[in-house]
Parts: structure tokens; C-alpha cells; sequence
């Protein structure tokens, strides 16, 4: 216990071994824009660029569907958010499964029967061109806002805890990416993700395994956590300036979502690289128990730090960390740091959360 950054004031650093497979994970994700680019140098079709061919499997596109929008600031934010307030956040899961539903019953089969790549060719087959033309560049300024904060803010909360420069971490993420995307096209961009999909999950089991253990088990954080008022699932407060209730989580966030997953030219234009409608709806439907896992495993360890740190918050020293957003990276680095490389897992998954959302249009 002396060990942690409580008792000692200081935060530890990678390792060699973490930064290898750091590494390996960005060598990796730019290896595979490389080979598809190689493998497919003499297909130059849009459709095949754009589209895969339409010939896509379900499983990778379910797997890139759920990483998405599983942004690095998601996987960040959620346990934080458990906890510094209480599990009213987790309802979130009810509103995936109104919004995808919803989407595999009305909107990919619509856009489908259109034949397109792209929604906003909807808006000028609808109206004209100028209605697209303005769509467009309403969509471009606040996913170039949205990405610039999945760039640097996890960049900002591993540099505070870990050492990692800022502007190197910003420049790798955002290098890699666009070289992937822009070799490989959407057949790159589905492995990846898939790839990704991979890492993100052993990150978050291998923190929330070992905080369990550290912790006794997982039922008896679960009772730190509710002796200290943090377990809440009953908050049905109508009232909108409420932080979290039932009714903003649930139904507020089912119509995010919905936008999301219905609207969203990244998820569109993924689920429609599939040979038919039906598999473009399956892979969708595969996706939804994948998101509500991968969610649930992020409210967890939100449920496991708050235990963890429950006696002693490291947000009251001075020169530890400086937001919550630098929570997680610290307790994973408490935690796992005497496991050589299990540090620089973790990494890789907050890492790829930010590659598998920023991919340049």
C-alpha cells in the first residue's frame, strides 16, 4: 500500500516493456492501411475505396460500429463520473437500445434502398445541392471541435500521470489514423477498429480484474461505494437542471444516440459496406450487446476507483492530478504499474478508443 500514489505524493511512469507495447499497438493499426493498400493498389473504384465493395463481413463492421463513438473520452470520463457522482449514468445502456433499434428498423434500410455512400447525398437527391453543400459544412465544424478534444484530452491526462509528451501523443494518434485511413479506405478502417476493439477490451478487464482483487472483489467495492451514498438508480426527477435522471439519460441520450447511429455519415457509411441490408441490420444488432459490455466495464471501474480511493481522494493533494479526467490513468498506474506492459495495454486501449474516432472524412 506504501507504494501508491496516496501514501507516496508521486505518480509512477511507464516502463520499457509499456512502451513497446504502446508501440506495437499504433505499428500495428498503420500496418494494415499499409496491406490493404498493397492488396488492393489495383481496385481504384470509389465504391471500392469507400465501401470495401460492399463486401464486407458482418463482424468487423459490428466491431468498428461499437468503437466508433467509444471515444477516448468515454472511456475516460465514464469511471470518472461514477466516481464523482453516482450510477445514474449508467442508464445510459437503455438508451443504446433505443436508438440502434430504431436504426436497424428505419434508417439503414432506407439508406440502403438509396444506393449512396454518403447521407448528405440523401439531402441533395431530396432537395439540391446547395441544401447539401450546408449540411455538410455544419457537419464539418463541430467534428473538427469533437476531434480535437478526443485528440488532446487524453493526451492532456496521460501526460500528468505517465510522462507522455502532449504534442507527440496528439501527433501520433492523429499521423496514424490518417495514414491508415488514407492507404487502406474502409477496408483498413473496419480491420483497425476491430483490432481495436480487441485492445480496448483486454484494457479495461485488466483494471477492472486487478482493482477487483486489490479491492476484495468486486461485490465488496460495490459496498464501499454504497455505504458512501455513490449506488443510485432510483433519480426520476423531472426537472432539467437535475445533472442525471432517468428521463435525460434514458430518452436525452436515446436520441443522441439515435443522431449517432441513424444520422452519422461514420456509422452510415460502415453499415452500408455490408452485401445486403440484412446483414448491414445484424451487424448493428451485434454491435448493441458489445457497446452496453464495453460501457458496463468502464461504470465498474468508475465503482472499483472510488473504492480504491474512498479514504484518501487523490484530488485533494497538491501536484498529484489536477482534474478527474486524470483519475483513471493514475489509478491504472497504482494498480498495475508492478505488471510490467499491463500499463502500456491500458494505454493502447485509451489510444486506440481515440484512433478508431478520428478518421479523417
Amino acid at each position: 500500500m506504501e507504494d501508491y500514489s496516496i501514501f507516496t505524493g508521486k505518480t509512477k511512469t511507464f516502463s520499457v516493456v509499456d512502451y513497446v507495447l504502446f508501440g506495437l499497438t499504433l505499428f500495428i493499426s498503420a500496418s494494415i492501411g499499409l496491406v490493404y493498400a498493397i492488396i488492393d493498389r489495383k481496385k481504384l473504384s470509389s465504391k471500392e475505396y469507400l465501401l470495401g465493395g460492399r463486401q464486407m463481413s458482418v463482424i468487423p463492421v459490428a466491431l468498428s460500429l461499437l468503437v466508433t463513438f467509444l471515444s477516448a473520452i468515454t472511456l475516460l470520463g465514464t469511471p470518472a463520473e461514477m466516481y464523482r457522482y453516482t450510477t445514474m449514468f449508467w442508464y445510459l445502456c437503455l438508451s443504446f437500445v433505443f436508438a440502434i433499434v430504431l436504426s436497424v428498423v428505419l434508417f439503414v434500410p432506407f439508406f440502403y434502398k438509396l444506393g449512396i455512400t454518403s447521407v448528405f447525398q440523401y439531402l441533395e437527391m431530396r432537395f439540391n445541392k446547395i441544401v447539401r453543400t450546408m449540411a455538410v459544412i455544419l457537419f464539418i465544424f463541430p467534428t473538427i471541435i469533437y476531434v480535437s478534444f478526443v485528440l488532446y484530452a487524453p493526451s492532456l491526462a496521460f501526460n500528468a500521470v505517465t510522462g507522455l509528451n502532449i504534442w507527440g501523443s496528439v501527433a501520433a494518434i492523429a499521423a496514424i489514423a490518417t495514414i491508415y485511413t488514407a492507404l487502406g479506405g474502409m477496408k483498413a478502417v473496419l480491420w483497425t477498429d476491430s483490432f481495436q476493439a480487441v485492445v480496448i477490451l483486454a484494457g479495461l478487464l485488466a483494471v477492472l480484474i486487478q482493482g477487483s482483487m486489490l479491492m476484495g472483489g468486486f461485490s465488496n467495492a460495490w459496498e464501499i461505494a454504497a455505504n458512501r451514498s455513490r449506488i443510485n438508480f432510483h433519480d426520476f426527477d423531472p426537472d432539467p437542471t437535475t445533472r442525471h435522471s432517468f428521463w435525460s439519460i434514458v430518452f436525452g441520450g436515446g436520441f443522441l444516440w439515435l443522431s449517432l447511429y441513424g444520422t452519422t455519415q461514420a456509422q452510415i457509411q460502415r453499415a452500408l459496406s455490408c452485401p445486403t441490408p440484412r446483414k448491414a441490420q445484424l451487424a448493428m444488432l451485434i454491435n448493441l450487446p458489445g457497446l452496453i459490455f464495453i460501457v458496463s466495464l468502464c461504470c465498474m471501474i468508475g465503482i472499483v476507483m472510488f473504492a480504491f480511493y474512498a479514504d484518501c481522494h487523490p484530488l485533494q493533494f497538491n501536484n498529484l492530478i489536477f482534474s478527474t479526467d486524470q483519475l483513471l490513468p493514475l489509478f491504472v498506474m497504482d494498480i498495475l504499474s508492478q505488471f510490467q506492459g499491463l500499463p502500456g495495454v491500458f494505454v493502447s486501449c485509451i489510444f486506440s478508443g481515440s484512433l478508431s474516432t478520428y478518421h479523417p472524412p
